[in-house]
């Protein structure tokens, strides 16, 4: 029995293991991205960490010996369009939300994106979900919101330009969230494509589309004030936090989407309000009743996603 449950737990489970971890490592670099993110203007911010995620992941495969792989035009072209619409813009539109409205409420709206996930993988991969998963998706989304809902002092813009603003880049990086991960998983039921080129080419083309977002940007950071390369301590967290988000984060995505129905991935993947619990609590701040009841709820779910899928 014990074999078999190692069994499980390192093949049937790799997916599930894998967008745990990312979630993991996005609770630490959101904590991040949230302190120097008043420093570096969105655009900007999103640049750095995929330049540095795609430094650290081209010495990978020079470490690994994983070079140029033969690519299909097709798998190619979906994995370069889902890092434009993913990485490209999602990751910049909850960037920008974050300032808008502050994290838990980017948070709350980012639990749009699993069933806009299902559903589409649904429709376009006939990936067909049973009743138990669906359960768990919708437990764990249930605990998810019911911690990021608590009230905590609102420390965001609360105008009423700058709120709708926030919803309208907290939308966007649902709706872009959602569709990156059904095109990669696209990708992946037509090739045998590993995820660490999957991540390096989904960031080479986030980052072309950044370089032309900036191009035409009008906004010239005028309420970042001081010049954030001026700060070593602001570049490195900015370094930290893409080493833990973006260059582990992401490689874990893909192989998360490779191996596990896209559902199922894309709502793991946004549990990462459970892991900033235990940050929270290390760093001496309070943790409600509430928080951990969510925390037990979406446990629960992901239970019920890992045994009954």
């Amino acid at each position: 029995m014990f074999n078999n449950f190692l069994s499980f737990t390192f093949t049937d489970g790799k997916g599930e293991v894998a967008a745990l971890s990312a979630a993991c490592l996005w609770a630490v670099a959101s904590v991040v991205y949230g302190i120097v993110g008043q420093r570096i203007p969105p655009l900007h911010l999103n640049l750095i960490k995929a330049i540095v995620a795609i430094i650290l992941l081209l010495f990978t495969i020079l470490i690994t010996g994983e070079f140029l792989p033969t690519f299909a035009p097709l798998p190619l072209s979906l994995l370069l369009l889902s890092g434009a619409v993913g990485i490209g813009l999602g990751d910049t539109a909850f960037l920008a939300a974050i300032n808008y409205l502050g994290a838990r409420r980017v948070l709350l709206i980012g639990t749009l994106a699993p069933p806009m996930t299902a559903i589409a993988a649904t429709i376009l991969l006939q990936e067909r979900l049973n009743f138990s998963a669906w359960c768990g998706i919708l437990l764990t989304i249930l605990g998810v919101a019911w911690v990021v809902t608590e009230r905590v002092p609102d420390t965001s813009n609360s105008s009423t330009t700058h709120l709708w603003r926030g919803i309208g880049c907290g939308l966007l990086a649902a709706i872009t969230n959602a569709t990156g991960i059904v095109i990669s998983r696209v990708a992946f039921t037509a090739s045998d494509i590993s995820p660490l080129w999957a991540a390096l080419l989904r960031l080479i083309a986030g980052a072309l589309i950044i370089l032309v977002l900036l191009w035409f940007s009008q906004h010239r950071h005028r309420t970042f004030s001081d010049p954030y390369w001026r700060s070593q301590r602001v570049i490195l967290a900015s370094c930290f936090a893409a080493f833990c988000g973006t260059y582990l984060g992401i490689w874990l995505q893909q192989t998360a989407i490779k191996f596990t129905p896209a559902g199922i991935a894309s709502t793991l993947i946004q549990t990462s309000p459970l892991f900033v619990i235990p940050i929270a609590i290390y760093i001496g701040e309070k943790v409600s009743s509430r928080a951990m009841a969510g925390a037990i709820v979406a446990i629960a779910g992901i239970g019920v996603l890992f045994y009954f899928k």
